[in-house]
Parts: structure tokens; C-alpha cells; sequence
């Protein structure tokens, strides 16, 4: 190997440079040697499924907090679900802007009714949206439920609603929900996966 004056005294420079920076307490190894923490290694890992479209791909939704009684986790951290066999940890787009959409200041976290003649929404209970819902579709099937067709068939049918199913269900939930609209008389069933 071959080496110049010029390249001499860069190659002694260089290293006299550098010793010098480590004697005076810069070396990279201590640096290199400190232990940092991950971010979710103390964090509650929680499998759920995104709710966007009908694929039902899975994600890790990773919280943080006390874990006390009542005290609610922050969400820090959502990714794919390696392990689930729909996307095997990968995510479209929408799925991986998850934690904004869960985070949002717009979303909506309990129920509100817009009254008949009402220009503003008002906030009301899960259990009087409830109750609302119950007697809407009391009504309805009372005033058009259809026990016999115009030839004198029995076929107990109620045409006047419709019913949207998760498409994200499991299909024991999707076995019992299809099992009482039916059960009710609808005959318009559809699912998320169509839309």
C-alpha cells in the first residue's frame, strides 16, 4: 500500500483527533452503550379489529396509563396485527391513519337526536338512544307488519326497514343477528361489505 505525505498526515491527524475527543469524555461507545427504552415496552397491548371496510384487517392498539380503577389509557401507538391471518400485520392507508381518526376532537362519543323541527343536535344517554330505537321500530312494525300476502299467503313479513350488519363480525354474531331480523319479519338484511 502505497501512501503519501499528505495521506500520512491525514491518517495521524485524524486518529490524534479522535483520541483526543475520547479522552476528553466524547467516546461514541458510551453512547452506544446506553440502554434506551422502547416506547411500547410498558404499554397494554390490545388486538381489535379496524373498523373502516369490510377486509376487517387486524391491528394492535397499544395504550398507556396507570392502570388504575377509572382512569382512562392514552392510545400511543396502532399498527397491523402480524398474527392475524386477513393482513398479516399490513395496513391500507386509512387503516394505518387509525390513531387520528381514534383521537380525533370531532368524533362522536355518545349518542345525539336531532328533534322533528329542530335545527341543533342534542346529546342524550346510550340508554334513551336505546329506548328511542325500540319504540321507532315498535311503531313501524306494528303500523306495516304484512301477515298475509294479497293472494292470502301467510309470510309475516315487515318491508318497511332495513337492517345493516357489520361486516367486521364474527360469524357466530353474524349467525344471531341475522337470526332475529329474521325473526322480527325483516326481509331487508344487507352488510357493511356491499356499501
Amino acid at each position: 500500500m502505497n501512501v503519501t505525505r499528505r495521506q500520512f498526515f491525514r491518517i495521524c491527524t485524524a486518529g490524534l483527533g479522535g483520541s483526543s475527543i475520547a479522552m476528553m469524555g466524547f467516546s461514541p461507545n458510551a453512547a452506544l452503550a446506553e440502554v434506551r427504552t422502547f416506547k411500547l415496552t410498558r404499554a397494554t397491548e390490545t388486538r381489535n379489529t379496524c373498523p373502516y371496510c369490510s377486509v376487517s384487517c387486524g391491528v394492535l392498539i397499544y395504550s398507556s396509563g396507570d392502570k388504575s380503577k377509572n382512569a382512562h389509557a392514552e392510545i400511543i401507538h396502532i399498527e397491523g396485527d402480524p398474527d392475524n391471518p386477513v393482513n398479516r400485520g399490513t395496513l391500507c392507508p386509512k387503516g394505518a391513519g387509525l390513531r387520528d381518526m381514534v383521537q380525533s376532537a370531532n368524533r362522536l362519543k355518545w349518542p345525539e337526536v336531532r328533534e322533528a323541527g329542530a335545527s341543533e343536535w342534542k346529546k342524550i344517554s346510550w340508554n334513551e338512544a336505546f329506548d328511542r330505537i325500540a319504540k321507532h321500530m315498535k311503531a313501524d312494525r306494528d303500523a306495516n307488519f304484512m301477515v298475509q300476502n294479497k293472494d292470502g299467503l301467510t309470510v309475516n313479513r315487515w318491508t318497511s326497514t332495513a337492517f345493516l350488519a357489520s361486516s367486521a363480525a364474527p360469524n357466530e354474531a353474524g349467525y344471531l343477528t341475522v337470526k332475529t331480523i329474521r325473526a322480527l319479519g325483516m326481509t331487508s338484511i344487507d352488510t357493511q361489505a356491499r356499501i
